[in-house]
């Protein structure tokens, strides 16, 4: 029986190779902080500042308290507002997320006509927010759009003149337009599982729908934690494409806390207040974030493999 023994010398050494390997790789984060700091937490403190300020955007800065946020405390409008960005969030990740996770585990497939479709799967992506915004509200138009076009009797709705119609619309263009990304992150995760536990499950019965929910799924973990909280994140932002379709009506019905805080902004020239729900807007932000990789477990940035 044999044992190895490691001299006080040996380790020291082994430190200071450590060290060294890794002291230049340390200032390849020296460019990347700097731009965290220019582009990130510079204008956060910025807008912090300027949520305690009454400011138009053109004229003098003057120093208001905390009657900014008082002000949105009270304001039925802004929960308003909060409360529709969280029913689009909810309702866009139910529907987002199945969807993405089934054609991600199709297009992982190694068909020769699974590529042709990945690729037509993914064109929204090349399209923007806007050009998808026009697209839609002409196609919806009940005078000229489909139902017109196509004959179409049951189109013809007031698609954007409908509280619940118009939001419906903005969650389903949303879904369609980023459920392509999604699919992309899942096609990556699928491929990343053992052949292996197929074969396995295969030898032992198991089916095709067997292999998703006791294989696939569970491999998927952190895929659908990194998945979902882009789409969690993504929601609390979703302005451009809103704005476009229904401009946050009819009414108040579509006007989500980001496009709450634009109108606040540039259009009511309340920048202060704008700056208050911007402020909102970054806490609810990483305050899901950690939620969601919380849920994860401790080892939530460990292998989808590990303990195999």
């Amino acid at each position: 029986m044999t044992s190895t023994t490691t001299l006080p010398g040996q380790r020291s050494g082994a430190r200071r190779q450590r060290s060294n390997a890794t002291g230049p790789l340390n200032w390849l984060v020296v460019p990347a902080l700097i731009l965290f700091l220019v582009f990130a937490i510079v204008p956060l403190v910025g807008v912090l500042l300027l949520s305690f300020t009454n400011w138009d955007g053109i004229g003098a800065i003057t120093f208001a308290g905390v009657a900014n946020w008082l002000r949105a405390i009270a304001d039925p409008k802004m929960y308003h507002a909060l409360g529709l960005t969280f029913v689009i969030m909810a309702l866009s990740w139910v529907i987002q997320t199945p969807i993405s996770l089934l054609l991600g585990v199709f297009t992982a497939g190694s068909q020769k006509y699974r590529a042709l479709l990945a690729v037509l799967y993914f064109l929204p992506l090349l399209l923007s927010s806007a050009a998808i915004a026009i697209a839609y509200k002409a196609l919806l138009d009940p005078n000229f759009g489909l139902a017109a076009g196509l004959h179409l009797p049951f189109l013809a709705q007031d698609w954007l003149g409908q509280p619940q119609l118009a939001l419906g619309v903005v969650i389903f263009v949303v879904s369609w337009q980023f459920i392509p990304f999604h699919t992309l992150i899942y096609q990556g995760g699928v491929r990343q599982i053992p052949r292996s536990l197929y074969e396995a499950a295969e030898i032992d019965g198991a089916g095709r729908v067997k292999q998703f929910f006791y294989i696939t799924v569970p491999q998927l973990k952190y895929t659908i934690i990194t998945s979902s909280t882009l789409m969690v994140v993504g929601a609390l932002t979703y302005f451009d494409m809103i704005f476009v379709i229904t401009g946050g009506g009819p009414g108040n019905a579509t006007r989500n806390l980001a496009l709450d805080m634009y109108l606040t902004g540039f259009m009511a020239n309340q920048m202060g207040q704008a700056s208050v729900i911007a402020v909102v807007l970054v806490v609810l932000g990483l305050g899901l974030a950690l939620l969601l990789q919380r849920l994860g477990g401790k080892d939530n940035n460990g292998s989808q493999l590990e303990g195999m």
